[in-house]
């Protein structure tokens, strides 16, 4: 079970990753724009959930190429991907980190990145990374 700590260093292994903070909450960014931050629930979230029980662990949300992509990623089955009321329109997912598995949050990390970082930064990472034998984000 990764925790945020895993999430940075996960994160700043993806060139140009920079870890910030935004409304008190950590962030993960290449050029400017972020592609995962943590997403504690908000009492509205929480009031949204009715009488099911939110997550009660750590969650990250991450950024998705597209709407589509988003669907995707939802109907692929790994039930630590889920979304919210708040999300609705809104091209990101959330990650449970209590269940999900590294490899999983690795690729997520890695597609998040690749939806911000320069076309440039994508390819170089692609390059080296099936050189080296490991997956990688998509372009």
């Amino acid at each position: 079970m990764p925790s945020f700590a895993d999430v940075a260093a996960l994160a700043l292994e993806l060139p140009g990753t920079e870890e910030g903070v935004r409304y008190g909450h950590r962030t993960w960014q290449v050029g400017g724009k972020v592609y995962a931050w943590e997403r504690p629930f908000s009492k509205a979230d929480i009031k949204r959930f009715g009488s099911t029980a939110p997550p009660s662990g750590p969650v990250l949300a991450v950024s998705v190429a597209d709407l589509g992509e988003k669907e995707a990623v939802l109907a692929a089955g790994d039930d630590a991907f889920f979304t919210i009321p708040h999300f609705d329109g809104y091209a990101a997912v959330l990650v449970e980190l209590d269940r999900v598995g590294t490899d999983a949050l690795r690729e997520a990390l890695e597609e998040a990145w690749a939806c911000v970082a320069p076309a440039e930064a994508v390819a170089a990472h692609l390059r080296t990374h099936r050189a080296s034998g490991g997956g990688g984000a998509s372009a």
